[in-house]
């Protein structure tokens, strides 16, 4: 991580655990150089851009000083309270104070671009922008081929109920697996078979008859992080999946809506090992807020112009004002940060969990009774809160 997006870090969580009080005089420009390795430049571009935010205020000739809370901070979430129930990201660290800013530059920028109908693909400096992003996740795609979409939701939504070239009905899902798109496909009355998943993955030999003998039109998998299990594929099984994929003319339907917290550089999504059946599905939704509402669709070229038409039918196109404002949050650097930042929101929570398990459980022992709570159908997401409090008993 680079030295500026440390040293923010660093402040915004002193700010917000209450090591630096409202009021209270900030270290110098000097000492804070020295504490960090750093030129002096860097801090006083760290300190200029959370004054900018209101997080911060200077006083000339007197140095920097942490801004008193406003009352509606009394408002938000108990922040000593984790909700392991929910993998929605922590509501005390959305960055509401760099959205906000970025609303207000894409407003300045496009003016009445951004309160006219834009294009069922999306904004298309934001599509360009998101090719490049994209290849950060082994993901490269031409921006031809990516969709802009009011989150994963909808593209799902669109993806199981377009027809597809194989010309076939039915949708596999993994299970347990995304309990809305289930009830979407139980309300809209589309064909669907499910595969066990468990905390070793899924069967190959099972996953191969299916492909051969039923009406597969498309596979819906999530390849790492699995909600709930916790889990991801290992690398041969992805090539696995996507060889079997090719072979019997199925499509997948990657959801990599945690692909930011990998850890792993090696780890690659399935899209690496062949797009030729692959759909890659992001979401910005986990790593920003959950309101923004957009996520991004990478689609082979048989299916973009059915999907494109299908999109426009939906909702002629997704919030232009909230593409403009993601667009200028990753051109400016915003976004990298706060990756870094979510994802060690997630590994302190991840700490509380593993002190939280009896003494010796292993991961593998825990997404594997997670599993056995699914077969006999009394887990939901709530569980999860109950199991991790009953644990701690």
């Amino acid at each position: 991580m680079h030295k500026y997006a440390e040293l923010m870090n660093d402040i915004e969580q002193k700010l917000e655990g209450g090591e630096f009080r409202a009021g209270q005089k900030l270290p110098s420009i000097r000492e804070m150089a020295d504490r960090y390795g750093c030129s002096k430049s860097t801090v006083i571009r760290a300190y200029t851009d959370l004054e900018k935010r209101h997080l911060i205020y200077s006083i000339p000739q007197s140095g920097y000083y942490a801004v008193v809370k406003k009352s509606g901070d009394a408002m938000r979430p108990d922040s000593s309270f984790i909700n392991f129930a929910s993998a929605a990201p922590d509501p005390n660290v959305f960055p509401y104070l760099d959205f906000q800013h970025c609303i207000n530059k894409a407003i300045d920028m496009y003016k009445y671009e951004l309160f006219s109908y834009g294009t069922p693909q999306g904004l298309p400096s934001l599509v360009k922008v998101l090719s490049k992003l994209l290849a950060n996740y082994q993901v490269f795609a031409q921006p031809d081929s990516i969709f802009v979409t009011s989150g994963v939701q909808q593209a799902l939504s669109i993806l199981a109920g377009m027809p597809f070239p194989n010309g076939k009905k039915t949708v596999l899902i993994e299970q347990p697996g995304y309990y809305l798109f289930i009830k979407l496909l139980e309300m809209r009355d589309i064909p669907v078979i499910g595969i066990k998943r468990t905390a070793s993955g899924i069967d190959l030999d099972e996953l191969e008859t299916l492909f051969r003998t039923k009406d597969i039109k498309m596979f819906y998998t999530t390849p790492r992080f699995h909600n709930p299990l916790g889990t991801s594929y290992q690398e041969d099984d992805k090539k696995a999946i996507v060889r079997l994929a090719e072979r019997y003319d199925v499509y997948v339907a990657e959801d990599d809506y945690l692909a930011d917290l990998e850890n792993d550089t090696k780890s690659d999504p399935l899209y690496a090992y062949g797009s030729s059946r692959v759909i890659y599905l992001k979401s910005f939704s986990k790593i920003i807020f959950p309101g923004l509402r957009v996520g991004a669709a990478v689609l082979p070229p048989d299916l973009r112009s059915t999907f494109g038409w299908h999109k426009r039918l939906t909702d002629i196109d997704s919030s232009m004002l909230s593409q403009a404002a993601l667009e200028i949050y990753i051109q400016s650097g915003m976004f990298e940060r706060r990756k870094q930042r979510i994802h060690d929101t997630y590994h302190r929570r991840l700490q509380v969990l593993n002190r939280s398990l009896p003494s010796g459980t292993t991961w593998t022992a825990f997404s594997t009774l997670m599993s056995m709570l699914v077969s006999i159908h009394i887990w939901n997401f709530q569980m999860a809160s109950l199991l991790v409090r009953c644990m701690t008993v």
